[in-house]
């Protein structure tokens, strides 16, 4: 890959760290304001790699690197460093939590109103699933953090101010726990209403009488149903609706705690559970994100530290079933039938009869890891790749974008998702605008790249993650202040007027996890070919018979000089033989090397002979 994400990863702290602490304050805000989403996203862009790779570590200061501290350096030194994190986490605590101490999850700054430039006070204060998600990960993320800053420190003030720290963070993880429970939502319709027709239209491929498509999708859903009825903690009532043969449904996240969800007994003290406003139906975009935040809750590092209380371990037990149960849901949808998948029928069409490429991107985020789970094989990846390839092109990220081109919308001013239910609380219905396409579209190729398991589907899937990063690349803002953040799209699409100063933490957020996914794919193993596996094993074998030749030769008894050079010969055949199982290629290499020095002994002895 030509991403290099260690250093593109360290240019981001730099620039985070120029621009956020000035004058020993933290400034917290950015294009869309302070709130507490934009406020975790910038905060995120610190802690994801310090926490998620080993190579940024920054809470242990003996192992912190040269390089981070030389980005980091207008934060302090390695001791400095984590001591200012702690604080700023605790600020971020305090300022997003009310007098009474309930934690606040509101997504004010982001929200748009339809049809009027105010939103109101009430809907400023509206709880929204991305902060609900945003608060688990960066939650988890420093509660982390100060379980191994602590293990360090011996100053007793420092120690008090770490363990309020995880105080806070896990008291702001269970009640985002909860309000992800509550805005789980199930919404079960005929199969003759305008969502079932426009359902049946979208998995219908084949040209099928409706009713069989209504048929076989009902029992492809089966275990989705079976699943949805050992829901138990803050269950939405629609069992009996399931039941009903010609009834279909969806399932997932609303954009908030739904109406008349009913209220989680906890045994932890996290305040007010506030009543829900928000429609009892699955929104793609918050389904997603909710997804990506409740994978955080059972991560390796997650397990390992013990980060989760006891009350929080039962709360994740009942997400993760939520989890499961809506992969499997949208995967079913997504791959149905035998021919054509709907999901490469693009644009996706939403049962509210929207239809949008961005729809069809998180379709596919939703649907990859259920394929793995269910160790789908390398074609069915492929064709997901497929779809990837050419979303990439129709958002004109990989291709030329011309005038009045109206795949710039997905870019620049985004998707607008209307958030039902929220037209109650002020003048109009609250918009949420979505503008991260392109490195969404980049993380879900670096992720499905992981998964393949075919060199030459994953090279060419690679090859097309670099033609995006490059689009990436050149949306960063190139001067003032907020240089090299992002996101500045009028570089790359000259057509949009808006040019910004200040940078979208929810953009550069979202490349920084484009990044650590890049940093963990090129840290992994490179892939096994069985092909060069064989290869290298030919190699092999013909090497080692040849060198037992010299050997019966007497070729070990000819001198000093000539011993050490048959014992750097073993050597490479040695190590060759114990990495052809996991590097044939490197084996091969070092297989034809020794093939070429044993070949020159052979030709010198000729020559004396």
């Amino acid at each position: 890959m030509r991403m290099q994400p260690r250093q593109q990863l360290l240019e981001i702290w730099r620039a985070t760290a120029r621009l956020c602490y000035r004058d020993g304050t933290w400034v917290w805000g950015g294009r869309d304001g302070s709130n507490s989403i934009s406020d975790a996203e910038q905060l995120l862009c610190l802690m994801l790699p310090a926490t998620t790779d080993p190579r940024f570590v920054l809470e242990r200061p003996d192992a912190t690197s040269d390089d981070a501290l030389r980005a980091l350096a207008d934060l302090g030194d390695s001791i400095g460093v984590p001591r200012l994190l702690v604080r700023v986490l605790s600020e971020y605590l305090q300022r997003y939590t009310d007098l009474d101490g309930t934690p606040v999850f509101s997504g004010a700054g982001y929200f748009h109103v339809d049809g009027s430039d105010k939103v109101s006070a009430e809907q400023a204060g509206m709880d929204i699933v991305d902060s609900y998600t945003m608060s688990v990960r960066l939650s988890l993320a420093a509660i982390g953090f100060a379980r191994v800053f602590r293990t360090v420190v011996t100053r007793a003030q420092l120690r008090a101010e770490i363990d309020e720290l995880e105080e806070q963070a896990s008291r702001r993880l269970t009640a985002a726990m909860v309000g992800l429970l509550r805005s789980f939502a199930v919404y079960a319709f005929e199969a003759d209403s305008p969502a079932g027709r426009t359902l049946i239209r979208t998995v219908n491929q084949t040209g099928l009488p409706d009713r069989m498509v209504v048929e076989s999708l009902w029992q492809g859903l089966a275990d989705v149903r079976a699943a949805l009825r050992g829901v138990r903690i803050a269950a939405p009532d629609v069992n009996d609706t399931l039941d009903h043969p010609g009834r279909l449904f969806e399932c997932g996240w609303s954009w908030g705690v739904i109406r008349d969800a009913p209220m989680v007994d906890v045994g932890e003290e996290i305040g007010v559970q506030r009543p829900g406003v928000a429609e009892a139906a699955p929104y793609l975009y918050f389904s997603l994100a909710a997804l990506n935040g409740i994978e955080e809750l059972f991560s390796e590092r997650t397990r390992i530290l013990g980060l989760l209380t006891e009350e929080q371990e039962r709360l994740a037990r009942a997400l993760q079933l939520r989890w499961d149960i809506t992969q499997r849901y949208w995967s079913t949808v997504a791959s149905f039938g035998t021919a054509r998948w709907p999901l490469e029928d693009i644009p996706w069409r939403t049962t509210d009869n929207q239809e949008s490429d961005y729809f069809s991107l998180l379709v596919t985020a939703m649907t990859v890891q259920d394929l793995i789970q269910q160790r789908s094989p390398d074609t069915e990846l492929g064709r997901v790749a497929r779809v990837l390839d050419e979303l990439a092109g129709r958002a004109r990220i990989v291709r030329r974008p011309f005038e009045r081109d109206p795949a710039v919308a997905l870019h620049s001013p985004g998707v607008l998702i209307s958030l039902v239910g929220s037209e109650e609380a002020g003048p109009g219905r609250l918009l949420w605008p979505c503008t991260d396409f392109s490195p969404l579209l980049l993380k879900r190729m670096l992720g499905l790249a992981g998964l393949m398991r075919d060199p030459g589907l994953r090279g060419e899937l690679l090859r097309q993650a670099d033609e995006v990063w490059d689009h990436l690349s050149r949306r960063r803002i190139s001067d003032g202040p907020a240089r090299n953040l992002w996101d500045q799209a009028v570089n790359v699409y000259p057509f949009v007027d808006d040019r910004h100063d200040l940078p979208s933490w929810r953009y550069t957020e979202r490349v920084v996890e484009c990044l650590v996914a890049a940093a963990r794919l090129t840290g992994g193993p490179p892939l096994r070919s069985e092909r060069l596996v064989a290869y290298g094993e030919d190699l092999l074998l013909e090497a080692e018979h040849l060198f037992s030749q010299e050997l019966l030769n007497g070729a070990d008894t000819a001198g000093p000089a000539m011993r050490q050079h048959l014992q750097a010969v073993q050597a490479g055949l040695e190590r060759a033989r114990r990495i052809i199982d996991t590097r044939p290629g490197t084996a091969a290499a070092l297989a034809t090397r020794v093939l070429q020095e044993l070949d020159q002994l052979a030709a010198a002895r000729q020559d004396v002979e």
